[in-house]
């Protein structure tokens, strides 16, 4: 029991610092708020124009001529007037550190440093704890194979903060370029990065991955790649050209579907020939299936689950429900511990309805169907633009009184002591949906965050999601593929391999594939114009050249993987990256 104990200390006490580090965010915000508006900056502002020609600011696109001003009190009149700098999120980050901060920059970037891991902590909690639980279990109830569910829910589950940041920047902040960065970025890293180091540590074990299923997802993503590539190269497209590549993927489920398939009824009749003539030979009975025999190659690559890293990590729902493990003696400070855990973790829990043995709890489940539809409303209500103060009590009273509905059916239909056994499946509906609705809100919060981040800065969006999006959302890869393929023998190295390529692919497709979707569908008949930016094209030769380097090598090493070819993979990568960093600093 000390043991365990032991080891959940350091979950416990990052998220403690997190919900801290939260607190203090609110306080400092609202400390910063009040005295600004004591101060009455802005009404001496309009006074000062000196160095400020205001009629010319308010005729400039965006927030370029930020940077061209001197004091922050200048800046903060410009931030508050033009329009090119209003959020396109909940919270103004360039009013909160040129007004509220201006006089103290070093506490502003340390504020929105801070919010940002916190927002990157959020985003990857949620996918982690509600919704690949809710995938997990949808997958059961309607059961599906493990080769569907391993490249469709599976690769959703962990691509999710992806996806959700690319229709964000798409169709929300209306910066596309920082979406299609993020994702090719995160896909860049993961299939140079971390494969070169899994190549690089396991050279000694002379481990050899599935030259089929490599050579499979490699191609794919190669055409995958040059499909964008020409997207962007004609520099628009239409409704029927995004489905057509977001066709693609299913494409791609058809043949690993297809393959698997075929290699099952293959190991069938190989292993009734084998198992009959064994009989014959020996009057033994007959095997009923060749799969008794056991063979590590039957599940595809992406369906593999670690059993001692599950990909759908239900222990660490342990660290949410930190109040069961308080000793009893130390009942006050495991009472100020859960207090200052809250924040983050309560209005979470209650708007997704969750329904897991471990997790159960019927006020948790009763309250979180009767608000979920409130904050689908207070989200829908957001993301409409000009609407009117009527149509926004309607829509608030409509979803009001769903949720009553529901959390009085919840509370008849459900017991204390366990989650529902009967219709279960609207449930885990709900479970996802609010999952979905969490996770695109911090996306979309973190999005706004990195563009605002970059006015402040004065470096471009794109690049802070080529860099800090992509490391932030790949960041669980490195550690969780680096470790299975160490830790796995080489059934390990192969699921980690072939997720460092169709996870990325997934991404890509799907990602970008929704993301052109939606906004195609918004500019329906005409089509949509593609945001220029020129270093997406350094980005995809990069990444083409990663992988048609281990497209090369690996095969000609008996497809094992070696130390070559992993710091290949680096240097190519670390090439990418400095030349990056040079153009940025001509510029």
């Amino acid at each position: 029991m000390a043991s365990s104990t032991s080891i959940l200390q350091p979950k416990k006490l990052s998220l403690l610092i997190l919900n801290i580090s939260f607190l203090f965010l609110l306080c400092l915000s609202l400390i910063t708020t009040h005295l600004h508006s004591l101060s009455h900056h802005s009404s001496d502002l309009l006074g000062q124009s000196n160095n400020t020609n205001l009629s010319e600011i308010k005729l400039v696109d965006g927030c370029t001529n930020l940077h061209n001003l001197t004091d922050y009190e200048s800046k903060c009149l410009y931030v508050k007037t033009q329009t090119g700098c209003r959020p396109k999120g909940y919270i103004n980050y360039l009013q909160i550190f040129y007004c509220n901060l201006g006089k103290f920059p070093v506490l502003g970037h340390a504020a929105i440093l801070l919010w940002l891991f916190v927002l990157f902590y959020l985003l990857g909690n949620t996918a982690a704890n509600y919704f690949c639980s809710s995938l997990e279990s949808l997958s059961k109830i309607l059961k599906l194979s493990p080769t569907i569910a391993g490249v469709t829910l599976l690769s959703l589950g962990n691509g999710a903060s992806d996806v959700f940041s690319s229709i964000v920047s798409f169709t929300r902040s209306g910066d596309g370029d920082v979406g299609l960065n993020s994702v090719l970025g995160g896909a860049f890293f993961v299939s140079s990065i971390v494969v070169g180091v899994i190549s690089i540590l396991i050279s000694p074990h002379q481990i050899s991955v599935d030259e089929a299923s490599f050579v499979r997802d490699v191609i794919f993503f190669l055409f995958s790649l040059s499909s964008l590539l020409a997207i962007i190269v004609i520099g628009r497209i239409n409704l029927w050209g995004a489905i057509s590549f977001l066709a693609i993927y299913f494409v791609y489920v058809g043949t690993v579907s297809a393959t698997q398939l075929y290699k099952r009824k293959n190991r069938e009749l190989l292993g009734d020939r084998f198992s009959t003539s064994l009989a014959a030979s020996k009057n033994l009975p007959v095997l009923q299936s060749f799969d008794d025999l056991g063979d590590s190659t039957s599940t595809p690559l992406l369906g593999y689950v670690d059993e001692d890293k599950p990909i759908f990590d239900m222990n660490s729902k342990a660290s949410l429900d930190v109040h069961q493990e308080q000793n009893s003696g130390f009942s006050y400070l495991g009472t100020l511990i859960y207090i200052l855990e809250l924040p983050l973790y309560l209005p979470r829990r209650l708007t997704i309805p969750v329904v897991s043995e471990e997790r159960w709890s019927k006020p948790y489940a009763v309250i979180s169907v009767t608000l979920a539809p409130v904050l689908l409303a207070a989200l829908c209500n957001t993301q409409r633009e000009n609407q009117s103060s009527r149509g926004k009590l309607v829509t608030y009273m409509t979803a009001g009184l769903i949720g009553l509905v529901l959390g009085n059916l919840a509370y008849v239909t459900t017991k204390s002591w366990g989650p529902p056994k009967k219709c279960l499946f609207p449930w885990l509906v709900g479970g996802f949906f609010m999952s979905v609705a969490w996770t695109y809100i911090i996306a979309e919060e973190l999005v706004c965050l990195l563009e605002s981040y970059g006015n402040i800065l004065g470096i471009s969006p794109s690049i802070l999601g080529l860099t800090v999006l992509a490391w932030g959302n790949s960041l669980n890869d490195l550690i969780a593929n680096v470790a299975m393929a160490v830790n796995g023998g080489p059934d390990g190295a192969q699921i980690a391999i072939s997720g460092c390529y169709a996870g990325p692919m997934f991404n890509t497709l799907v990602g970008v594939g929704i993301s052109l979707v939606f906004s195609s569908w918004s500019e329906y008949p005409s089509s949509y114009v593609i945001p220029i930016d020129h270093s997406l094209y350094e980005t995809i030769a990069f990444l083409m050249g990663g992988l048609l380097w281990a497209l090369v090598i690996l095969p000609k090493k008996d497809m094992k993987l070696d130390r070559y070819m992993g710091i290949g993979l680096v240097a190519i990568y670390l090439c990418f990256l400095f030349l990056r960093l040079a153009m940025l600093l001509v510029l």
